[in-house]
C-alpha cells in the first residue's frame, strides 16, 4: 500500500532531518511509529500524507490517506466543515436538496449522498452532539478539535489513516473511544504516539532513529522486551570491548618490553664483538624502527577497539546514565498543607462547578485530579496555589514551597540561554564547572549551553527544569504537574517518571496518561464534575 525508497528530507534552512529511509507498509497493518523528539516522525507522516515532498528518493501509495495532525491551530480560522474538507460537498448537497440540481453541484457531490448521515454518526460516536458543521474551530477546546478531526476518519472512509499524537488532548473517556476504534478498525493505520496504552493496541512497532527505521514484529510491550535484550547485549559488548582494551594494552607493553630486551642484548653483543660505531648506529636505528613499528601496530589495534567502545557507549540510552535526585521536602509528613471550603469559580456569570467544593491536601500524598475536558482542573490548581481567587468559599494554606510544571513549561524564561537558566536556580553558589556537569548529566552538552531557551523542545524544557531543581538542591514541598506527558517522547516520559518516583514530597497531578499514573504511584483521586 505504501512504499518509500531511499527518502531524504532537508529543511528549508538546509538542515538535514533524515536520509535514505526505506519503508513498506502493507494493507490492514496497524503500525506504531516511535522515536525521540526531533528525529522526524511527524515529517515522515506529512510526507506520506502528501503535505510535503521528499528532497530525494521515491514514494508510492495506492490509496488516498486521511491525516490527523498533532497541531490543530492552523484550523482556527476555518469552520468545522472546512477543517474536515467537506464544506464544498455539503454546500452542493444542500443546494441540490433545495432544488438547484445543476451539473456543477452533482460533479462536486460525486454521488456522496450519505455524507450528512456519516457526519451525524461520527459526531455521535465521538460525543460531539453540540458541535455544528458551520461553527468556527477556534470556538472549540483542544479536546473538541481533536475529536472533530478524528471524526473525519468515519466521514471520509479512507483505507489509510495517519495519526500524529491523536490522544494528546483527549480526556480518559475519549481515549477509550479511540482505543475501541483502533481495535475494531480494519483500515491501515500508522500512529505516532507516546501513549503506551495506545501503542500496545498496535500490531507492529517501527523505531525511527538518526540511523534509520527498524521494524519490531509486535506491539510496544514486545518492542520493550526486545530493547531490553538489545540493552543487555550492548552491555556485554561494552564489557567485552573494555576487556579487549586492557588485554591489548598489556600485550603492547609485554611485546615492547621483550623487543627492548632483545635490542639491548643485541647491542651488548655487538659492542663486545667490536662492531664499528657507524654500523652500531645503523643497527640501533633499525631496532628503534622495529620497536616503533610494533608500537604502531598495537596502537592502531587499541584505537580501533576504543572507537568501537565509544560507539557502543554512545548507543546506550541516556536514561541509563542520568542520575536524578530532587531531594526531600522538609515539610512535616501527614500535615495539612491546603484546605479549601465551599469553593467555586465564576467565568462571566456561570459557576464552573455544579456544587461548591471541599477538599484538603496533606503532605506526602500523591493525588490525581481527574475530570473531563473543561471541568476546571487547571482552574482548581491555580486556586489551590493562590494564583486565582475563588468566587466564593475560602482556602487556607500553610507556608510551603511549590513548583507548578504546566503544559507550557512557563518556569523556563525564554529570554535566557540554557546556561543562564541553570544559573538562575543556583541558590547554593555552585561553581561554574559544577553547573556544566549538571547540564551534561541532563543531556545538555557544550553546544547547548548558549542555546536560547525559546528554541528548546517540550522534552528539553522539561529536562532543563529537572536539572534546575537539582541545582537548587532544596526540594519543593509540593510539585504540581499539569498534563506533563503531553509533549514528551517516550524517553523523556521515562526521565520524568524516574524523577517523580524518587521525589519525597507532595504530588498533585493532572494527567490522562493512565500508565504514567500507575508508574508514579498515585494514592488518591479527586474527581471533578461539570
Amino acid at each position: 500500500m505504501i512504499s518509500l525508497q531511499q527518502i531524504s528530507y532537508i529543511h528549508p534552512n538546509k538542515d538535514l532531518l533524515f536520509e535514505n529511509i526505506s519503508l513498506t507498509i502493507n494493507s490492514h497493518e496497524k503500525i506504531a511509529l516511535i522515536g525521540n523528539n526531533g528525529v522526524g516522525k511527524s515529517t515522515l507522516l506529512r510526507l506520506i500524507a502528501g503535505e510535503l515532498l521528499p528532497t530525494t528518493g521515491g514514494m508510492h501509495s495506492d490509496t488516498r490517506p486521511f491525516y490527523v495532525p498533532q497541531i490543530t491551530g492552523q484550523y482556527d480560522d476555518l469552520t468545522v466543515a472546512q477543517a474536515l474538507g467537506i464544506d464544498k460537498k455539503l454546500n452542493a448537497f444542500y443546494a441540490i436538496l433545495g432544488g438547484n440540481a445543476s451539473e456543477e453541484n452533482f460533479n462536486i457531490l460525486q454521488d456522496d449522498w450519505t455524507l450528512e448521515e456519516r457526519c451525524q454518526e461520527a459526531f455521535g460516536y465521538w460525543n460531539l452532539p453540540e458541535i455544528h458543521l458551520t461553527q468556527k474551530m477556534s470556538d472549540l477546546s483542544g479536546g473538541q478539535k481533536a475529536k472533530v478531526l478524528l471524526a473525519g476518519i468515519q466521514i471520509h472512509e479512507c483505507e489509510l489513516i495517519l495519526l500524529d499524537e491523536p490522544s494528546n488532548h483527549l480526556d480518559i473517556d475519549s481515549k477509550k473511544l479511540l482505543y475501541q476504534w483502533i481495535q475494531s478498525s480494519k483500515q491501515t493505520i500508522v500512529v505516532v504516539s507516546h501513549d503506551r496504552t495506545l501503542l500496545n493496541l498496535l500490531e507492529d512497532t517501527l523505531e525511527m532513529t538518526p540511523r534509520g527505521i527498524k521494524r519490531y514484529g509486535g506491539n510496544y510491550a514486545f518492542y520493550e522486551s526486545q530493547k531490553e535484550i538489545e540493552r543487555n547485549a550492548l552491555e556485554q559488548d561494552i564489557h567485552h570491548q573494555e576487556k579487549a582494551i586492557r588485554t591489548a594494552k598489556e600485550k603492547e607493553r609485554e611485546t615492547i618490553e621483550r623487543q627492548n630486551r632483545l635490542n639491548n642484548r643485541g647491542q651488548k653483543k655487538q659492542e663486545k664483538a667490536g662492531v664499528a660505531r657507524i654500523m652500531m648506529n645503523t643497527l640501533r636505528n633499525n631496532a628503534e624502527k622495529s620497536t616503533a613499528k610494533i608500537k604502531s601496530v598495537h596502537q592502531e589495534k587499541i584505537g580501533d577497539i576504543k572507537s568501537n567502545l565509544q560507539e557502543l557507549r554512545g548507543t546506550k540510552a541516556a536514561l541509563d546514565e542520568m542520575k536524578i535526585d530532587l531531594g526531600n521536602s522538609n515539610f512535616p509528613r501527614g500535615k495539612s498543607m491546603i484546605k479549601a471550603t465551599k469553593i467555586n469559580f465564576k467565568y462571566n456569570t456561570d459557576e464552573l462547578w455544579p456544587e461548591n467544593m471541599d477538599l484538603q491536601i496533606f503532605s506526602g500524598e500523591r493525588i490525581i485530579l481527574q475530570g473531563k475536558n473543561g471541568s476546571g482542573k487547571t482552574t482548581l490548581i491555580k486556586i489551590l496555589l493562590g494564583q486565582l481567587t475563588p468566587s466564593q468559599g475560602q482556602v487556607e494554606r500553610q507556608r510551603f514551597s511549590a513548583i507548578y510544571l504546566d503544559q507550557e513549561y512557563s518556569l523556563i524564561d525564554l529570554r535566557l540561554s540554557v546556561y543562564e537558566q541553570a544559573q538562575y536556580y543556583n541558590s547554593e553558589s555552585l561553581p561554574e564547572h559544577e553547573i556544566k556537569i549538571r547540564l551534561n548529566r541532563f543531556l545538555f552538552g557544550k553546544d547547548d549551553w548558549d542555546k536560547p531557551c525559546r528554541l528548546l523542545s517540550g522534552g528539553e524544557k522539561m529536562r532543563l527544569i529537572l536539572c534546575c531543581l537539582t541545582i537548587r538542591q532544596q526540594a519543593p514541598d509540593l510539585i504540581v504537574l499539569d498534563e506533563p506527558t503531553n509533549n514528551l517522547d517516550i524517553q523523556n516520559i521515562r526521565i520524568l517518571t524516574r524523577a517523580i518516583q524518587h521525589y519525597k514530597g507532595t504530588l498533585l497531578v493532572i494527567s490522562h496518561d493512565e500508565m504514567f499514573q500507575d508508574d508514579i504511584g498515585i494514592d488518591r483521586t479527586i474527581s471533578l464534575k461539570n
